[in-house]
């Protein structure tokens, strides 16, 4: 075995955060309840899709949902006629997106799989790939980062979405919407790991993609609702990435 893939392997085994993984197995019977702890991932859900199908136009087209967890966003891309693979490395999670897609008769299939690992398995084998709330929960983004670009296809997709890291966004995604407003579960996030745009930027450069498209998600606490802010991204924001053809 090469220095390189014998680094791939360690990174891979390394890029997981235990404690991130069991927090999210423990409510993973909530993940399709609409009222539970995941309820601002559904809300959130047809923005997301919106802004991928928009912009790389699902239809036909073969998807990695990398961190896909209960399977939300996998589903939704599937409905619009892509064919889904969801990784994930939560056990729990990925039962229930198998048991969702059996009752929803939606076709998705799932993998337990770090993206490091399948990214030496199946370089360059997806039109689009989707990466999105997960880069704030890994010990080591950019490398996420690295593996997505490589498992895209020349000419393909790439989409990210995290929380920015400024005052700004501990007011609203740690104080507000986990202490205040208890949209998400106390403890959810970690402000230290929360990523700048010209971070994940810089990452997205080193991979060999470029940057298309940036927007911001904010939320409404009194109209209960979130939308869309190009000109905003100071605390959810999304990118679009291509891959030189």
């Amino acid at each position: 075995m090469s220095h390189s893939e014998n680094s791939a392997n360690n990174s891979s085994q390394q890029n997981i955060d235990p404690e991130e993984i069991a927090k999210f197995e423990e409510l993973a019977s909530k993940w399709w309840d609409r009222n539970s702890e995941f309820k601002p991932l559904h809300d959130i859900n047809p923005l997301r899709v919106g802004f991928i199908d928009r912009i790389a136009r699902l239809a036909e087209k073969k998807v990695l949902d990398v961190g896909c967890g209960g399977g939300i966003l996998s589903e939704s891309m599937a409905q619009r006629g892509a064919e889904v693979m969801g990784i994930d490395m939560g056990a729990a999670p990925l039962k229930v997106a198998k048991l969702h897609g059996l009752e929803s008769g939606v076709n998705v299939s799932y993998k337990q799989i770090t993206v490091e690992e399948l990214a030496a398995e199946q370089p360059e084998s997806f039109d689009v790939v989707t990466c999105m709330e997960m880069l704030e929960h890994v010990p080591d983004p950019s490398s996420i980062v690295q593996s997505c670009a490589k498992l895209c296809k020349p000419g393909g997709t790439v989409f990210f979405s995290t929380l920015n890291r400024n005052p700004k966004s501990y007011l609203f995604a740690i104080l507000g919407a986990e202490k205040v407003l208890k949209l998400v579960p106390d403890g959810t996030h970690d402000f230290k790991k929360f990523i700048r745009p010209s971070e994940l930027g810089g990452w997205i450069r080193q991979s060999g993609l470029s940057s298309t498209e940036m927007c911001g998600m904010t939320y409404n606490p009194l109209t209960k609702t979130y939308s869309l802010t190009p000109n905003d991204v100071d605390v959810n924001y999304m990118i679009a990435t291509e891959k030189p053809a």
